[in-house]
């Protein structure tokens, strides 16, 4: 299942990801918002980050205007690496090396089927188990 949180600046790129999963027939659970109205992001991207660190989702993607304040609150849950990208191969190379398990993307910086396209590669590319990724992950954990 994948964890889904955004501010009213991601509404409309999260609906968008939102259909992509339902076309997919990815499960996922949307922790808000839920409409474009002001709002506060670290409410909605924390959240979406527990369910991931916690165990309840596989997988998490939080969305703002820049993808940038809801990063660093997704970040700061234990357990979480959420990755900002911008293009799919950030996003490949955050799963294969850094095994991110929260994407984060900018509403108002990317656009939608360049969106889409990072959540494809996101989702469908595997940690590549390698012991110096593994070591280097230890790391950022300390």
């Amino acid at each position: 299942m994948i964890a889904l949180g955004s501010d009213h600046g991601g509404y409309d790129m999260k609906k968008a990801v939102m259909e992509y999963l339902d076309e997919q027939k990815i499960p996922y659970k949307d922790f808000g918002c839920y409409d474009k109205t002001s709002c506060d992001y670290p409410l909605f991207g924390r959240a979406a980050a527990q369910a991931v660190a916690s165990g309840e989702c596989e997988k998490g993607i939080v969305i703002c205007t820049t993808g940038i304040g809801i990063s660093m609150v997704a970040n700061k849950v234990k357990g979480v690496r959420a990755a900002l990208c911008t293009d799919p191969y950030s996003a490949k190379m955050t799963r294969l090396h850094n095994d991110a398990n929260v994407l984060a993307l900018g509403g108002g910086v990317t656009g939608k089927n360049m969106a889409l396209e990072i959540v494809e590669v996101f989702l469908a590319t595997e940690f590549s188990e390698g012991e110096n990724h593994i070591r280097r992950i230890g790391l950022i954990e300390e």
